[in-house]
């Protein structure tokens, strides 16, 4: 977008600069105004919309930059040729075109559970239905390199979690955050999934459509306006919203050095819940969550867990049957057997053989089709149970 013309600008554009969202916006562009100067500007005045009609002692008085002086002022006389003037503006019609909602901090539709953060966001960005911001919500997130069972972990909380009337949140990240997004679409669920880019800029290129779906059935919600570039700093920003938004978050599967567990670490700082999933000793995925419970995460295996936690009232969870349970109609004999000597931790083919009393042959046509039937993976070591 061209910087606005050195002409006087048209009425309406003066009305759109001057109005609350259009100094909501100038708020989340001003240099040298981060959060620990907000909160002072908010101590000493109640709040940051009284910088719009504070004089420039004023201003001065409390402290403010002089980069971020000049552009209030510049703001205030609409002095066009100033470069966050034209960023305003070239936001505002960059959100008209492209049908973005913009959300500020003192609209009534921005969810009380993000604006008692510290450092809340003073301005979403959403595509979607924006009446589900204020909708209970529990986040889930774990890594991008999942195992096989910790992508079906996800789908399944993901689904399963909109049936006890909570909204699953996340960051549309490939691995677990895409799973548990899909989980709750493929479910007949809407999802929130917090951006760290540009609405208009999805991110990851691969998960393009799954955004799309988010849009269509759920809310698409970023604090970067429309054009901002995906970069990695951005996303321990994205995290304390996917958290703020949540009553909990549920680890699924992460590492011990696992941009996930910043996540955990900001939820309890929020003082949300933190829930998580535990796995094999064998799973170097699974240690984060481990290192979370053993610092007093709640540890989880159905969705009843996060209820009875969060002590929600919701009616008591009635799991569906086991994969093993609908899934053993359609076995033999022989792949029952296979299936019930397989443990959660990784066997060697020769100690099936041992076990099963099978040939090699005909165990690793048992192992291929329970493998196609989702009920065990390969892993280092041999093969182990996932359901």
């Amino acid at each position: 977008m061209p910087p606005l013309s050195h002409s006087r600008m048209a009425a309406s554009d003066e009305q759109l600069l001057h109005s609350k969202t259009g100094f909501w916006l100038l708020l989340s562009c001003l240099p040298k105004f981060g959060a620990t100067r907000r909160q002072a500007v908010i101590e000493h005045l109640g709040g940051l919309v009284a910088l719009a009609d504070c004089n420039v002692s004023m201003l001065k008085a409390l402290g403010l930059h002089a980069e971020t002086l000049r552009a209030i002022e510049a703001w205030r006389h609409l002095r066009q040729g100033d470069p966050r003037v034209s960023r305003v503006m070239a936001i505002i019609r960059d959100c008209q075109a492209q049908g973005i909602d913009i959300t500020t901090l003192e609209d009534e539709i921005y969810p009380s559970c993000l604006r008692q953060i510290h450092d809340a966001p003073l301005v979403l960005y959403s595509k979607g239905d924006r009446a589900l911001l204020s909708q209970p919500q529990i986040g889930i997130v774990g890594s991008r390199n999942a195992s096989r069972a910790g992508l079906e972990h996800a789908r399944a909380f993901g689904g399963a979690l909109g049936h006890q009337g909570l909204l699953v949140t996340s960051g549309l990240a490939l691995g677990v955050d895409g799973a548990a997004h899909s989980g709750a679409l493929d479910a007949g669920f809407a999802t929130i999934a917090v951006i760290g880019n540009g609405i208009d800029r999805p991110y990851p290129h691969r998960h393009r459509s799954l955004a799309d779906r988010v849009i269509t059935h759920g809310l698409l919600v970023s604090e970067y306006p429309p054009g901002t570039q995906a970069r990695p700093a951005h996303f321990p920003q994205r995290n304390r919203i996917i958290s703020g938004l949540s009553r909990g978050i549920l680890v699924v599967e992460a590492g011990l050095k696992s941009g996930s567990l910043i996540t955990a670490r900001l939820a309890l700082e929020q003082g949300r819940e933190v829930f998580a999933i535990p796995g094999s000793i064998h799973n170097p995925m699974a240690r984060g969550c481990h290192a979370l419970i053993r610092q007093g995460a709640a540890l989880v295996e159905t969705v009843e867990d996060i209820c009875n936690e969060l002590e929600c009232g919701w009616s008591a969870w009635s799991p569906e049957p086991s994969p093993q349970s609908s899934e053993s109609k359609t076995l033999d004999a022989r792949e029952i057997a296979v299936l019930d000597a397989l443990g959660y931790d990784p066997q060697s083919t020769d100690d099936l053989c041992s076990v099963t009393g099978l040939p090699a042959d005909q165990l690793m046509q048992s192992l291929l089709l329970l493998e196609l039937e989702g009920l065990i993976d390969s892993a280092p070591g041999g093969f182990q149970r996932i359901a």
